[in-house]
């Protein structure tokens, strides 16, 4: 790690102004321990996880420039793959994977089943001006999520526990929060719990229980920094790292033929169903929270004065600095000026209050909830990154899991039919398996055969040369070409669905 250029540690590209996120990275410097200046840890999450894999380059023999080989670059591909099973449900099993652009990555993923109640919840997260706030939100949202689903009797249940059970069981989980920031949000948590007493009921609201899950977070990521300098007069850089990076998110909650999907900012959801003529159709479940959904520029226009108008988006970002509309974090957009001036500005200087700072908050964690109803038609759900879906259209990605479907029974052995079969049979059977086995694809996962074709897709089919290059790229230059990728693909089990009451 070259330490003159840790700002790339906590820098995703345009997203946020470049003198700030500068000075910034001072905060986030005091946050890390440097191990042996080849790989670091963070002090909000005790993992390696996210950064083992940036020592991508393209070897020079004799002066002549050496591409990455077909084998290579599958092991990068597949380092961070990951599939699960299920024996029951609606839910049949699951394919993610994520590709790193920035170093460390500022994406992060989480899926878990609930335990108490019955449901998977499956989210993708963005994060920008650093990977704090996302891997922070991965690690706490979906324990918010279960405990707002809890109906009164089982929350009371729950409370009573000493010691208490686990709210989600979460697969593929590499990251523990240290040990000083896990009393912290223990607290927390405890206090989000004697609020949901006071409101619970038997019957769930299951789009409200998301909601307040989502912003109840956000609000304790900016409690956990205000609240201590309120009663000691000091600072937590730990915290405060964390409320000042941000994050998107999108996730899905899934309890048999119901799917509920929560969007905040610029990650998508997709669907993908197939027709009454076998062909494939992507329900996009999502809209964007940016610029280019007039909605939301309306939205922010009318929350603030006209006279605002011009400044409140410049150059398509909020306040001219910040592409998302909505996220979680991101308190330097947030918190009043009164606030900002006391606990940051000292800090990182007056950059700290953005121009045009008149009537904060200008930024809202508030997710849109969209409910889909499954199908027997419906196969399959991609929810990604925008790293994926500026490379590539919802159609083309349930295009591309679709052939995936198709071509992956062929990593499986050829299973015969159990009543006898003649030899003609036999042959025509093998006949067309050698033939259908020209569809087979390179990767067993879905998420990662879908990175694969976001970098090195062509409309000639993955371009070697394309995907070595792109993959080589040092950090600073690679997030000029792609951001970070992070694609969950979730299938659906059509027979459990077609057997669901109408």
């Amino acid at each position: 790690m070259n330490y003159s250029n840790i700002n790339v540690v906590i820098s995703t590209y345009l997203k946020v102004d470049r003198s700030f996120k500068q000075k910034l990275s001072n905060i986030w410097y005091k946050s890390c321990a440097f191990d042996d200046r080849r790989q670091f840890k963070y002090i909000a999450l005790g993992s390696r996880f996210f950064h083992t894999s940036h020592a991508r380059r393209q070897v020079k023999k004799d002066g002549v420039e050496v591409l990455l080989s077909p084998q290579e670059v599958t092991v990068i591909l597949r380092k961070n793959e990951y599939n699960k099973d299920f024996p029951y449900g609606s839910v049949k099993s699951y394919d993610s994977n994520q590709l790193s652009s920035n170093v460390p990555i500022e994406d992060t993923r989480c899926e878990a089943r609930c335990k108490m109640t019955s449901g998977f919840l499956m989210g993708v997260f963005d994060g920008h001006g650093g990977p704090a706030c996302a891997q922070v939100i991965s690690k706490r949202l979906f324990k918010y999520i279960a405990a707002a689903l809890l109906p009164l009797r089982l929350l009371q249940k729950y409370i009573k526990q000493d010691p208490r059970e686990l709210l989600i069981e979460t697969f593929n989980d590499r990251a523990e929060i240290v040990q000083d920031l896990k009393s912290i949000y223990d607290n927390s948590f405890n206090k989000f719990l004697n609020k949901l007493l006071l409101t619970a009921k038997d019957e769930i609201n299951i789009e409200a229980s998301l909601k307040n899950a989502i912003m109840e977070l956000d609000r304790d990521l900016s409690r956990e920094v205000v609240d201590l300098y309120k009663e000691n007069n000091t600072v937590n850089h730990k915290t405060l790292s964390v409320a000042l990076s941000g994050a998107v998110a999108c996730m899905s909650y899934i309890d048999g033929p119901h799917m509920y999907v929560a969007n905040v900012g610029d990650c998508n959801a997709v669907v993908g169903t197939m027709n009454e003529d076998n062909e494939w159709f992507a329900q996009k479940i999502t809209k964007e929270h940016n610029t280019e959904n007039f909605d939301e520029l309306k939205r922010i226009w009318n929350e603030h004065p006209d006279e605002e108008r011009k400044t409140v988006i410049r150059r398509d970002r909020l306040l001219g600095e910040l592409a998302p509309l909505r996220s979680l974090g991101d308190y330097r957009y947030k918190w009043p000026t009164e606030i900002l001036s006391e606990l940051v500005v000292p800090l990182i200087g007056q950059k700290a209050i953005p121009a045009n700072y008149y009537t904060p908050p200008y930024l809202t964690a508030k997710p849109d909830i969209f409910y889909h109803r499954l199908t027997p038609k419906d196969k399959f759900l991609i929810i990604a990154s925008d790293g994926l879906w500026d490379m590539m259209t919802p159609l083309q990605a349930v295009k591309l899991v679709g052939e995936h479907m198709k071509g992956k029974v062929f990593f499986n052995p050829l299973k015969l039919p159990k009543k006898n079969i003649q030899l003609g049979d036999l042959n025509d059977l093998l006949m067309h398996r050698k033939e259908s086995l020209k569809s087979k694809p390179k990767d067993r996962n879905a998420a990662t055969h879908l990175i694969r074709h976001a970098i090195g897709g062509t409309e000639y089919g993955v371009d070697h040369s394309r995907l070595a290059h792109l993959l080589s790229l040092s950090p600073d230059v690679s997030r000029m070409f792609r951001d970070d990728m992070t694609v969950t693909v979730v299938y659906f089990d059509s027979e459990y669905l077609r057997q669901c009451p109408a």
